[in-house]
Parts: structure tokens; sequence; C-alpha cells
């Protein structure tokens, strides 16, 4: 991935999780009018869903924002790691503030049920929520899209094994939010044609579930990258024929890639150097070769040691 495209994917992280606070934030604002005038479960919950979504904006802001700093010494590595903390504290709070207070309410709707009125102000509101979610989603859709193409994978694919949590995060609680107003519509819907509030319930409960399960996604995709994720099979081949075209390396036996942030690699490698050069040369080349790797965006440190003769050497 070249400089520039790594500097656009970053901006347009920053814009998909801006559209998304804005379009939480009204849809959140709108479903809470709805709910109160209606007295609807399902509205309930997906105000409590909004709400939710609009606070892990805020936290998948600081990840994007904060995972960018450059590494100094008290972080060798950087800072990218940040940005999975930050997800994971979003995604959590989907769990908390999302699934289980739609799930409880739900339950306590069926315990004690109260008759929902004024409908067309919930279909109303869930139409504009529904546009609004859209726009957010859409944003998301094609950024992931693009760089889906520029991997050669399939977007969804993109979205589970993406190093980028802020845009996954975005990405699956937008499509979370477009399955949960079908649900809310089909649960309102069938409160006002039945006169039971049981549907209504059920579509409260069903919300809640399925945002849980949305994060518990994100929880254990945060939680794969906190400890090391290593990288796919495509991108160990795409930097191993990187290292391999260097110029001044002959043979690679030896390759170690983790992330240590969205786009960021850790990378470890034994080399056999071109020629036969005195050991204070050698030294000197290594490091140089280093330094040449590291000038590529998603490379955040490279460490390079010599392979030994006996050693196989990696084929891309």
């Amino acid at each position: 991935m070249a400089a520039s495209e790594e500097r656009e994917n970053s901006g347009s992280t920053l814009l998909t999780v801006s559209i998304a606070f804005a379009a939480n934030a009204l849809v959140a604002a709108a479903k809470s009018v709805a709910a109160f005038l209606t007295g609807s479960a399902s509205m309930t919950a997906e105000a409590a869903h909004s709400w939710a979504d609009t606070g892990n904006q805020v936290f998948l802001f600081l990840a994007e924002r904060r995972s960018r700093r450059p590494r100094d010494r008290s972080h060798p590595m950087g800072y990218g790691r940040e940005a999975y903390v930050w997800s994971m504290f979003a995604a959590v709070g989907l769990f908390t503030a999302g699934a289980v207070v739609s799930i409880m309410h739900g339950i306590q709707e069926i315990i004690a049920p109260e008759p929902a009125s004024d409908f067309i102000v919930a279909y109303i509101v869930l139409a504009v929520a529904f546009v609004l979610e859209g726009i957010s989603f859409t944003q998301a859709f094609r950024q992931t899209r693009r760089a889906a193409r520029q991997l050669e994978r399939r977007t969804l694919e993109q979205v589970l094994i993406s190093s980028d949590p802020t845009l996954r995060a975005v990405f699956a609680e937008d499509a979370a939010a477009l399955a949960g107003l079908v649900v809310a519509f089909a649960g309102v819907l069938l409160h006002q044609l039945t006169g039971s509030p049981l549907p209504d319930a059920v579509g409260s409960i069903v919300v809640g579930v399925l945002l849980a399960v949305v994060a518990v996604v994100l929880i254990d995709r945060n939680r794969r990258f906190l400890v090391g994720q290593g990288v796919t099979p495509d991108i160990r081949e795409s930097v191993g024929r990187r290292v391999l075209e260097h110029r001044d390396i002959a043979r690679l036996t030896y390759l170690h890639l983790e992330y240590v942030g969205p786009r960021k690699l850790y990378l470890v490698a034994a080399v056999d150097l071109q020629g036969d050069h005195p050991e204070h040369e050698v030294a000197v080349a290594l490091r140089r070769i280093e330094r040449e790797l590291e000038d590529h965006e998603t490379v955040e440190e490279a460490v390079l040691t010599l392979a030994t003769p006996e050693e196989s050497a990696l084929v891309f």
C-alpha cells in the first residue's frame, strides 16, 4: 500500500466515524422522543442502541486519533495498539448500554406490559433513522470495499480480518442498526395490528441479542490484535516479496510479521546478503536495509539478522 493510500485510508476512517457520530446522535434523539410518546418497547430498545452507538463513536474517534501518534522512547513500537484498546471499550459499551438494556427492557415489558400509542410517530422516526443510518453505513461500506479491492479480498472478509478496528466497528454497528430498525418496525406494526405488546417486547429482546452478538465479535477481534495478531497469508506473501525484491538481499529464511496497530507491522527477518562482505560492512548494510524497509508506511519497525547456510530459503 502506497504512502498516499495509507494517509487516505486513515483520513477516510476519521470521516466515517464523524458521519456515524452525527447520524447516531440525531437518530438517538429522535428515537428517545418517539419512545416517550409511543411507549413502544422496540423504540425504547432502539433509543438505547443509538445512544450506545453515539457514545461508542467518541471511543472510536479517540482510537483513531491516539493510535496515529508517532513512536517515542516510551513507546518504541508506537501507539497503534491504542486503537484496539479504545475500540474494545466501544464494543463493551455496545454490549452493556445497548444489548443488556434492550434485553432487560423487553423482559420487563413481557412481565408488566404497557400499551403503546401514537404509532405514526414511531413509523416516521424509524423511516428517518433508516435513512440516516443508511448514509452512515454507505460511507463505511464504500471505504471497506475500497480497502478490500486494494488487498484483493471480499468486502465482508475485509471487515472480519482488517487490522482497522474503528472501520470494522462502524461497519458492524451500522449494519446492526439497520437490521434492528427492521426488527423494531415489525414489532411496532404487530403491536398495532394485534393490540398485544408481546411482539413489541420480543422485538426489543431480538434487538438486544443482535447487539450482543455484534459486540462479542468486536470484542474478540480486538482481543486478538491486542495479544499479537499475526498477518494473513496474502499480507505475508506481499511483504515477503517486498523483502526479496530489495537489491541487497539474496535469500530470505525467516519472516515474522505482527500487527502493532491499524495497518502497522513489526517485521523480523533472517536474510542472506548479496556478495561476501566484512563483518563491519554487513552490520552497516543490515541497518540501512532496515531503515529502507521502515520507509514503507505499513512497517513500524524492521529487525534483520543474518541467515545461516543450512537454513532453507523461503519462496514467495
